[in-house]
Order: structure tokens, then C-alpha cells, then sequence
């Protein structure tokens, strides 16, 4: 069985944050934990979302963040996955 776009992205997300240092507190510490800034890019076949991108659909009132899960499962969700 396949996996959904939707747990491709979420794999991608957490992986691309393995190495960042939770809690993340602000918008711009979590670009910064990103190993390209906001240019790091996930993509499954058309569906393309760099981490700036992803980042707009964030507010202030999700932050901290505890994990890469966390961050991973809000950006989906607002994204409407």
C-alpha cells in the first residue's frame, strides 16, 4: 500500500527537522530550523510547499512547538490535508 500525499509530506516535514532543537518558540526560529531556511522544499508528484510558504500558514498562537510531529500535523491541517 502506498502511502497518502498527505504522510509523504508529514515524513518529509518531520524529516526535514530531525535535527532541530525543540521547543521551537517563534516563526523565525522555526524557518531557521529548516536546513535551508525557507527555501526547503517537500514535494510529492504536483503538490510542491517550501517552508516559507508553509510558514504563512502558521499564527502565533501555535507556537511553542514541542516536536517535529506537531509541527508537521499543523501545517497539514491548515493547509486543508
Amino acid at each position: 500500500m502506498t502511502e497518502s500525499v498527505k504522510d509523504q509530506l508529514h515524513a518529509q516535514i518531520t524529516g526535514a527537522l530531525k535535527g532541530a532543537k525543540f521547543p521551537i518558540k517563534t516563526p523565525a526560529d522555526l524557518i531557521a530550523a529548516f536546513p535551508m531556511g525557507a527555501d526547503t522544499t517537500c514535494q510529492v508528484g504536483a503538490v510542491k510547499m517550501t517552508a516559507g510558504e508553509a510558514g504563512k500558514l502558521l499564527t502565533a498562537s501555535d507556537f511553542p512547538f514541542k516536536s517535529a510531529d506537531s509541527v508537521a500535523d499543523t501545517i497539514l491541517s491548515r493547509a486543508g490535508m
